[in-house]
């Protein structure tokens, strides 16, 4: 157990809806965290309010003394946090949208664009530049917080705060390898249990499920029960389902021809990609340049107007909630845990628990360095995650990696430093690039098209 017997934590980017809800669900039902205060910071004021007055029926209905902030400003929610959570987005599914429909022009395709290729420096230089500006203030104002990311891309964002914010006290996170419930997800793969909600703390034991790579870019490279490999149940479970994934229309970009593709790279490399619904976009093999399996086509480009959709029946469903046109008692089971405030409940509480975040690798994969930024299995507490030992990282597995952290890395570098000439060499070095030229001219149609949601240095006519 901490000392911190009322933490206080800040969300900036509040108006996020696929984490600040849950965050509201978790520092309510939390013993840990519901006698402290919830700080709720977006630079939307209509969203700010609605997220604050749905944080204090929620509260209310529950009957906790849960001390509910809002500002515009992050710098008059600063002072006194334990925790400040990054999770905001400048007009992301539009911006999302234009990385990906210009770079298909030149024949990159990308079905979620914020990590990998094009998309993902682009976002990194709409999101970075303004994470820094707040990890100053995190440091002025409050600096022993923790500080968690949770922006894509994860890894450049997190790395970029590890590298040039080193004072800070800060880690990044990625919510596809939420625990347990990933344990229990290839633990049914494994027929271990028939339904993920049959996990139980006995069988947490029994497996020993090892994962890492880059974040969105990660391998199960050890699947035991009771120390036998189970690795080549859970690829055959996803070759049997892949026969039926993409017969729902409604799946969309992301979930088409996972399963199917997810078993042709462990045919390949001999281990199941983590997160295929990311990773297929990390690797050239499906940008559709090549033949390709009869059952899996050319990647979906990202579906901008399905996202604003989404978003839309989102915020209906908040906003039925604070009028009353739904009981705020659904709320209370609609939702449940969310990876940040779960770790942060841990951290508080001493519980424990593992989780998997994106840290320097610190020898946890023993065949790269100790600074590379991976999504690693920790033990976490109040001094921060400590990797568990993952051995090796196989051949060819680690040479994709390392392509893509020396990605990440110019990119956090470029976009720090305002260089063009790093910014255009992370492009060159991307997995996705496979002309100068074209790379050349996404480059300049994608600062033409977001000269309004990007520095101003990056129009500079003397570069």
């Amino acid at each position: 157990m901490s000392d911190i017997q009322s933490p206080k934590v800040v969300v900036i980017g509040s108006g996020s809806l696929f984490f600040g809800r849950q965050a509201i669900w978790q520092m309510v039902h939390s013993p840990l965290l519901n006698a402290g205060t919830l700080a709720l910071v977006d630079n939307d004021p209509a969203r700010m309010e609605k997220m604050g007055r749905l944080a204090e029926m929620v509260a209310a209905e529950a009957g906790v003394a849960l001390n509910i902030e809002v500002a515009s400003d992050w710098r008059d929610a600063l002072p006194g946090a334990d925790f400040v959570v990054l999770s905001f987005a400048a007009d992301t599914v539009r911006y999302r949208g234009l990385d990906c429909q210009i770079s298909e022009k030149y024949g990159v395709r990308m079905c979620s664009g914020d990590t990998i290729g094009p998309g993902g420096i682009f976002r990194a230089m709409r999101e970075l530049p303004l994470i820094m500006d707040c990890a100053a203030d995190i440091e002025r104002l409050c600096p022993e917080a923790w500080v968690i990311n949770y922006i894509n891309p994860s890894a450049v964002n997190g790395m970029a705060l590890a590298r040039y914010a080193p004072q800070l006290k800060s880690f990044a996170l990625c919510d596809s390898l939420h625990m347990p419930h990933v344990k229990a997800r290839y633990a049914k793969h494994a027929g271990l249990i028939a339904q993920a909600e049959e996990w139980h703390a006995d069988l947490d034991a029994e497996f020993d499920l090892r994962i890492s790579g880059v974040n969105h870019f990660t391998w199960l490279l050890k699947a035991e029960h009771r120390g036998r490999d189970v690795s080549a149940r859970i690829a055959e479970s996803l070759r049997r389902e892949s026969a039926y994934t993409g017969m729902d229309g409604d799946k969309g970009a992301k979930a088409l021809h996972n399963d199917a593709i997810a078993w042709q790279l462990y045919e390949i490399f001999g281990y199941v990609p983590a997160c295929v619904s990311h990773t297929k976009e990390y690797l050239r093999f499906y940008q559709g340049h090549g033949r390709l399996a009869e059952d899996i086509p050319p990647l979906s480009i990202w579906e901008t107007e399905t996202r604003y959709a989404r978003h839309a029946a989102m915020w209906r469903q908040v906003d039925d909630f604070i009028s009353g046109g739904r009981p705020i008692t659904e709320f209370m089971t609609a939702l449940g845990p969310e990876h940040a405030t779960d770790i942060i409940e841990s951290m508080v509480g001493g519980l424990g628990r593992p989780f998997y975040i994106n840290t320097p690798n610190r020898g946890a994969v023993s065949n790269m360095g100790d600074d590379a930024f991976l999504e690693l299995l920790c033990d976490v507490d109040m001094e921060g995650p400590r990797p568990r030992p993952v051995g090796e990282m196989p051949r060819g597995l680690r040479g994709l990696n390392e392509l893509v952290l020396d990605t990440h890395e110019l990119t956090a570098e470029a976009v720090v430093r305002a260089d063009y000439g790093l910014l255009r060499r992370a492009l060159m070095t991307d997995p996705l690039t496979n002309s100068i030229t074209d790379a050349d001219a996404i480059l300049r149609e994608l600062l033409a098209a977001q000269r309004g949601a990007l520095p101003d240095h990056w129009y500079n006519a003397s570069r």
